[in-house]
């Protein structure tokens, strides 16, 4: 069973971002470069293991900010499989597509983005074996 273990936000303006989800919700926010260009905002919202980065917490997950365009202007909720490729394989042939194929992240894993049959867009995260 695939389990949600993300969420992204997008924003029009990430500091102001930052301030709100900071100062009201007391998440601890980091933006970092990204291999390939640009830079993301992850959001600790719980504690995680150090070695594998995961929720210590059952059920609590993390997740970021983004800068807001056309391509994303709602939040975005993602969820674990084992393989990307085989996962949009399956949504498509269910009626979804594919937003953004699978993409690599060192040392971390990959991501990648579908529509689902009613529209939204969701991400997928398969994690590095090394990783977990």
């Amino acid at each position: 069973m695939g389990k949600v273990v993300h969420f992204e936000i997008p924003a029009d303006d990430l500091d102001r971002a930052k301030s709100f989800y900071g100062t009201v919700f007391g998440w601890q926010l980091f933006t970092m470069e990204m291999p390939g260009g640009g830079d993301y905002t992850s959001a600790t919202t719980t504690a995680v293991d150090e070695k594998t980065m995961t929720p210590t917490e059952p059920g609590a997950i993390n997740g970021g900010l983004t800068r807001r365009y056309e391509g994303n202007p709602f939040p975005v909720i993602t969820i674990d499989v084992e393989d990307i490729e085989a996962a949009l394989a399956q949504i498509e042939s269910a009626g979804g597509s594919t937003v953004t194929p699978r993409t690599a992240i060192p040392g971390m894993g990959a991501f990648g983005y579908f529509k689902d049959s009613e529209g939204n867009i969701m991400g997928l995260w398969e994690t590095a074996p090394s990783a977990g």
